[in-house]
């Protein structure tokens, strides 16, 4: 899943892909590198960020889900607001990305009568708090309860399908993060596919000492191929292209995985 910010204070890339044509580019750089789905974001949802109005928020996705529209590659919005929800399925995308869980009952209502997946994913908090003192008794039991419970509810309300994803970064320190990074074999052993985003996260920062968001990428490659190999489904990630390459040479090398492509030469 590669992640395209249309937004001016991103953390890592904000302002980037602001104009139209800088955002359909980047996407479309994307797919062509292997990316199987785009996920596009028009709200910051950094830690310390403050909430945009939903109207400035679709204006700002919608015209590239327009642009994008039947271009060979899945659509997805990362949104907690059901209003942009409504209007990002309407103009083209195929999933919605929620950062609060599915814990509005209407963004539940609006993927389940346009029939839409869901990623379902954990924060503690809201992004303008959420890294203020974040605390668990039981960080990945918690965590993996709360996942459980919003999928059968999606899936009761009609929902067709979800995605979980256990919130690194969102509402947890680096401890929480490392105990669910070193719990994806229970998390990913369920009946849902399970997303990892660490992408460029600070959590690489601290364990690498890299303050630069944008300087994070090798980091980001390592916990994401970790994740793989525990099972997650997706990863989601800035760097598209450096992942499907990483990714493929990594299922090249496990004899187990079907989908691992031949050489196509003795080179």
């Amino acid at each position: 899943m590669g992640v395209l910010n249309v937004t001016p204070d991103s953390f890592s890339d904000g302002g980037r892909h602001a104009t139209l044509e800088a955002a359909v580019a980047q996407a479309r750089a994307m797919r062509d590198v292997g990316a199987l789905m785009i996920d596009v974001g028009g709200e910051s949802t950094r830690p310390g960020a403050e909430p945009v109005p939903a109207e400035q928020e679709l204006d700002r996705v919608r015209p590239v889900l327009q642009a994008l529209a039947g271009e060979g590659v899945l659509l997805s919005v990362d949104t907690l607001k059901a209003e942009v929800a409504a209007g990002a399925l309407a103009a083209g995308a195929h999933l919605i990305n929620d950062v609060n869980g599915l814990r509005d009952p209407a963004m539940i209502r609006i993927c389940g009568e346009a029939g839409a997946p869901a990623c379902i994913m954990h924060m503690q908090g809201e992004p303008r708090t959420m890294q203020q003192a974040p605390h668990y008794e039981d960080v990945v039991g918690e965590v993996h309860a709360f996942l459980l419970e919003q999928a059968r509810a999606a899936l009761a309300a009609g929902v067709p399908s979800v995605l979980l994803d256990p919130g690194l970064g969102f509402g947890k320190t680096l401890a929480h993060n490392l105990a669910l990074l070193r719990a994806l074999p229970e998390l990913t052993a369920g009946p849902f596919p399970v997303l990892v985003g660490a992408s460029r996260k600070r959590l690489i920062d601290y364990l690498a000492g890299v303050p630069r968001a944008a300087d994070r990428d090798p980091g980001s490659l390592a916990l994401h191929l970790y994740a793989a190999r525990q099972g997650a489904a997706l990863v989601r990630a800035h760097a598209a292209g450096a992942h499907v390459q990483a990714l493929r040479v990594e299922a090249a090398l496990d004899d187990r995985a079907e989908s691992a492509r031949p050489l196509e030469s003795p080179a």
